[in-house]
């Protein structure tokens, strides 16, 4: 900084020392305007011809392109170019003096310039001016045009991610002039966008300005300042296709293990391996969102879905238990049978094979074992056939043995077979359930980003 402020006083000095016969008609016309104007100027006092006069400055902002949004740290990067305008009373000439001349160029640095700065600034440098030229006219006007990266902080609401809308103020004002001694105006309702370069991830929606007029702690005097609210609206179709729509899919996926075949052995196994790459999924999104207390849309349909899985997981558990009841399990209940076997299983279409839709097996009754010496024994009363078999009394006794058992594991078995069709009702039931709350949960979702 110092080597440049030496340059630019040995560059006046060699203006001011430069031979008039050097330089053509209207180059030794600027030249003596700029002798004239700058011989007893200083660029310290603020340049009004009154004291108490109030010093007004215009200011313009052009949005030229949005450089970063991190919405981790919650700062926002923007390239801006910057024009302030206002009057010095001491750089005013006549043009008819001077041959017409009614504008000149020079270093901004020769001018006194007001000290306008970003408020809510998000940088640890120090705020600095850029060296561009100003344009100073006849009447005093003087125009300064300077481009501007600047870092301001930027509140972050990712409550409606990936389909929100973030409002983000740019702040300016002077840093020691009070309202008294310079007046800050915007020039127009709002920053210029007719050189905004198109961003991949925000659209702009304008960037309304607003002048306000506030009374600090530090100070009795109100200190005008103007404030460039800058609407943006996010592109939300990078993260339907990379986050969103993935979950949508493994979220109809999920149902579906139940109407896996439980003697597949891949029922729970499915859900396991859905569930695990939610929480993928809930990881990379965790790293792209900043802390907060509100939890983003999407992040609270991954939540959802986890949510779930995890319930459709420990049903298919429970229910795999009831298909794996063996001969040694208790009869299904009166009123299971009665309402889960007869009016569910006929409104769900889960029928015995070879049995039509809408109609289900009446339920029957475990015959009772019966003795062979009832009814249908041989008659009573001596018999006199030597090969009659009620001679064979060990052999009917076996005979007896071995029907009592065969009825004793049919009926053993029909009861195995109840609680079968029993879990494939269960499973047809929460099928519908599960894949209804999963089609409802996405389309919730889905509407937003339309």
């Amino acid at each position: 900084m110092g080597l440049r402020s030496h340059h630019l006083s040995l560059g006046l000095l060699l203006l001011f020392l430069l031979p008039a016969e050097c330089l053509g008609a209207e180059g030794r016309l600027a030249l003596k305007l700029f002798r004239d104007l700058f011989a007893n100027y200083t660029s310290a006092l603020r340049p009004v011809a009154d004291t108490d006069q109030t010093l007004n400055v215009t200011l313009e902002v052009t949005l030229s392109q949005i450089i970063d949004m991190d919405e981790r740290n919650q700062v926002l990067t923007l390239y801006l170019w910057i024009r302030q305008e206002w009057t010095d009373a001491y750089l005013q000439w006549d043009p008819n003096a001077y041959g017409g001349l009614d504008a000149i160029r020079i270093p901004s640095s020769l001018v006194w310039r007001p000290d306008i700065v970003l408020y809510n600034k998000a940088d640890a440098q120090p705020p600095g001016s850029a060296s561009t030229n100003v344009v100073l006219r006849h009447d005093g006007t003087v125009r300064w045009d300077a481009p501007a990266i600047t870092r301001s902080s930027c509140p972050v609401d990712v409550a409606a991610f990936p389909f929100d809308a973030q409002r983000c103020g740019l702040t300016f004002g002077s840093w020691t002039h009070g309202g008294h001694q310079m007046d800050v105006r915007p020039r127009g309702a709002a920053a210029s966008l007719a050189d905004f370069v198109e961003n991949v991830e925000w659209r702009v929606l304008g960037m309304p300005a607003q002048r306000r007029v506030l009374t600090y702690g530090c100070c009795s005097e109100p200190y005008p300042d103007v404030t460039f609210t800058l609407l943006l609206h996010r592109r939300a179709a990078a993260y339907v296709c990379n986050l969103l729509l993935p979950c949508v899919l493994i979220s109809l996926l999920a149902p579906l293990a139940f109407h896996l075949p439980a003697d597949s052995g891949e029922k729970v196994s499915l859900g396991v391996t859905v569930l695990l790459a939610l929480t993928v999924f809930q990881l990379l999104l965790a790293e792209s969102m900043p802390p907060a207390e509100s939890v983003p849309l999407i992040g609270k349909y991954y939540m959802a879905t986890m949510t779930m899985v995890t319930f459709s997981t420990a049903l298919t558990i429970l229910i795999m238990n009831l298909h794996y009841c063996g001969p040694s399990a208790r009869p299904v209940p009166a009123w299971a049978r009665a309402l889960l076997l007869g009016h569910l299983a006929q409104s769900l279409c889960v029928q015995e094979r070879g049995e039509p839709c809408g109609q289900s097996r009446s339920p029957e009754l475990s015959p009772s074992p019966q003795s062979p010496k009832g009814g249908a024994g041989p008659p009573a009363g001596p018999c006199h056939e030597p090969r009659c078999l009620c001679h064979q009394e060990a052999l009917l006794h076996h005979v007896a043995t071995i029907a009592n058992t065969f009825r004793s594991h049919r009926a053993a078995q029909r009861c195995h077979e109840d609680w079968k069709r029993l879990a494939r009702v269960m499973d047809r039931f929460f099928l519908g359930i599960f894949f209804s709350m999963a089609l409802v949960m996405s389309l919730l979702v889905l509407v937003q980003a339309l």
